[in-house]
């Protein structure tokens, strides 16, 4: 097996926590290199690893009139740019094995969606580029089936691999994070990391004027499942920020306010800090006697 990449290991050394942030999709040049900077600026400020994210393509969208972003070709041109010209290192999505070739040449991360967390084929196209594998548990999946997404990762060659908690299946139309799920994760023996917006998604709970429907979520809860994720120990934050997310094409109702990010994050330092939910704590079932 390749030795564990220089950016894999500095993720897993962050403390408190690393971060991975930014626009959902791509909307345009412009935007994603104005973000970027902004987000850089507040990361280095707070003094957090930052891994810049956003999508070249959201192909699972639930509907198919809704915008996708600027396809593969563009997409990787744009982020390769944010690469130059913020020296970030990047995290963006694949959905097929034949994308990880050409998204590997320009990704430090390669994000694998958590509907397709279990497809073989996928996780190890993904796995042999040699970069940082983040794989999302599926809404639907119990947290002991990262264990073996991980391990397929592994056995591809390739250590550098996290798991990513984004919430489990509750009712027809939510989600709900259980806490549980970060210590349990840890059993896949790799970075945790929690999708603290993706997590409050209400899926296809908006209609749309054209007659179709989209997600909606809780974006005033954000603040609630990050503080929940650092308290317990996660070793990264995932969070999609924007700096006007109701006019965001793409999960506008989940993606935390620009203006907001440097507070949030200097609270949820503060947090992480003073807890050890990072150490696993040891339980003395022996009597005890005063």
């Amino acid at each position: 097996m390749a030795a564990s990449s220089p950016l894999y290991n500095q993720l897993k050394a962050a403390e408190p926590f690393f971060l991975l942030a930014g626009p959902n999709v791509i909307e345009s040049e412009e935007h994603i290199l104005r973000m970027a900077k902004h987000i850089k600026d507040i990361a280095t400020k707070v003094g957090l690893p930052l891994v810049f994210k956003s999508s070249f393509d959201k192909a699972n969208r639930t509907s198919s009139k809704s915008f996708r972003g600027p396809g593969m070709a563009e997409g990787l041109k744009i982020l390769e740019k944010v690469k130059v010209a913020y020296d970030l290192p990047i995290v963006t999505d694949v959905h097929e094995s034949s994308q990880c070739e050409a998204v590997g040449k320009v990704a430090d991360i390669i994000q694998i969606p958590a509907f397709l967390c279990r497809q073989t084929d996928l996780l190890v196209a993904a796995a042999q580029t040699g970069k940082i594998i983040n794989i999302k548990k599926g809404q639907f999946c119990a947290p002991s089936v990262m264990e073996n997404s991980a391990e397929k990762i592994r056995l591809a060659g390739n250590p550098n691999v996290m798991v990513c908690e984004r919430g489990t299946m509750f009712g027809y139309n939510d989600l709900i994070v259980d806490p549980r799920n970060f210590e349990w994760m840890r059993e896949a023996n790799c970075p945790v990391v929690a999708d603290i917006t993706h997590s409050l998604q209400q899926p296809a709970g908006k209609k749309l004027d054209g007659g179709g429907v989209a997600s909606g979520g809780l974006r005033e809860l954000i603040p609630c499942i990050a503080r929940t994720a650092v308290a317990v120990g996660v070793d990264g934050i995932f969070m999609e920020v924007h700096d006007d997310p109701l006019s965001a094409p793409v999960d506008g109702p989940t993606q935390w306010p620009l203006r907001h990010l440097e507070e949030l994050l200097e609270e949820l330092i503060a947090i992480a800090r003073v807890t050890k939910g990072k150490q696993r704590f040891q339980i003395d079932l022996t009597p005890y006697h005063d």
